[in-house]
């Protein structure tokens, strides 16, 4: 009897050893060199704990993934503070130490302190994809590779549906917060192949869609193409009446070619405040005021005369998911929407829950999606 129990222990071991190595195993070893997202291959000698961030919607991923994702920054660009408020107050809330971090910037490039960012002796800078895109962004890039500091890049705007999962496992293995990178990712991958499967088996195509970025009662309309979060339209089946019109990054249409159009479904883009646009939407924003300031939105007489319209197939949702991992939230409201015969049992808001429970460092509160009629 005691020899039994004796084996019975020392299988109890053998298996908590294999995976004690299976998780030693799994970790980042440094120095590593990694491919960011646009294809540079970077080298980082150690684990970070001073980190830049180029765009401060960056620190959205990096809190999905890490429980205090505050505490490895040293500074970062003052873009989401400034765009959106009530996601940084919410931040400020959980981890008032954020209030202590240098500004290096606007996010844009412009006014860049080199001098700044050398006091600060980062160990490590993260970039979006459409920072290194520019020449301001280029420049910071080369002065901080030259100062001693590795630069990577993330993208999660440019094709969102493919890039959001590597991107985001980029960030986990550079973080050493790998079995939490790939959790997020599979979760979006499970949730994102949810939605290409129902819609390969569909037979008939999608509405025709406008997609209205930031409108303005002043002008009509700046319409989503194929990029970015146009690309979402094209997820479902549906159809992009700025396809093959417009570049990917979309453009102004003109009033003769909307009503020409005359779109199944009109979604508008805002953010909270309505600091673009008169539609209100996002972080802290309740769904009252969103629904009231799109039903504003769709009284333009341009848009009032749509068949989406007419038809009360109006929807908004929150633009800043084109620079942040939470996009499969996007998707998803999408799906719903534009082919509810395919989706009526998504739903987003559980999703959004799911995420809040098992990722968020800092939950993420208020209507980031809504519709006309509820």
């Amino acid at each position: 009897m005691l020899s039994r129990r004796l084996f019975a222990v020392l299988v109890c071991l053998l298996l908590a050893l294999g995976a004690l190595s299976a998780g030693t195993a799994s970790a980042s070893t440094y120095p590593l060199t990694v491919t960011d997202s646009i294809g540079r291959t970077v080298t980082i000698k150690e684990k970070p704990k001073a980190i830049l961030l180029g765009s401060g919607f960056n620190l959205v991923a990096l809190s999905l993934i890490h429980p205090d994702p505050v505490s490895l920054l040293v500074g970062w660009s003052g873009d989401m503070k400034g765009d959106n408020p009530e996601i940084y107050a919410a931040f400020e809330k959980r981890f008032p130490d954020i209030a202590k971090l240098t500004t290096i910037g606007d996010g844009t490039g412009d006014g860049l302190s080199f001098e700044t960012i050398l006091s600060l002796k980062a160990d490590l800078a993260i970039m979006a994809n459409w920072q290194a895109d520019t020449e301001l962004g280029k420049r910071a890039i080369d002065y901080l590779e030259s100062t001693g500091v590795p630069v990577i890049v993330v993208d999660f705007n440019s094709d969102a549906l493919k890039n959001t999962p590597s991107a985001m496992r980029l960030l986990g293995t550079v973080l050493d917060r790998e079995a939490q990178a790939e959790d997020f990712a599979t979760f979006y991958e499970t949730h994102l192949q949810r939605i290409r499967d129902r819609v390969a088996q569909a037979t008939a195509p999608g509405p025709t869609v406008l997609m209205d970025a930031f409108p303005n009662p002043d002008k009509c309309c700046y319409a989503y193409g194929t990029g970015g979060l146009g690309a979402f339209i094209g997820l479902t089946g549906s159809r992009n009446i700025a396809e093959g019109n417009l570049p990917a990054q979309g453009g102004i249409v003109s009033t003769e070619y909307l009503i020409g159009a005359d779109p199944e479904v009109y979604i508008a883009t805002g953010s909270p405040g309505g600091t673009y646009s008169t539609f209100s939407i996002g972080p802290g924003v309740a769904d009252e005021e969103a629904r009231r300031t799109l039903a504003q939105v769709v009284t333009s007489p341009i848009l009032a005369n749509l068949k989406g319209v007419r038809d009360k197939r109006v929807h908004g949702l929150w633009n800043f998911f084109n620079a942040v991992p939470l996009n499969i939230l996007a998707a998803e409201a999408f799906a719903h929407w534009l082919r509810p015969d395919l989706f009526a049992d998504l739903d987003p808001k559980a999703t959004l829950a799911e995420i809040n429970t098992r990722f968020a460092a800092v939950p993420f509160e208020g209507a980031y999606w809504i519709s006309l009629t509820e």
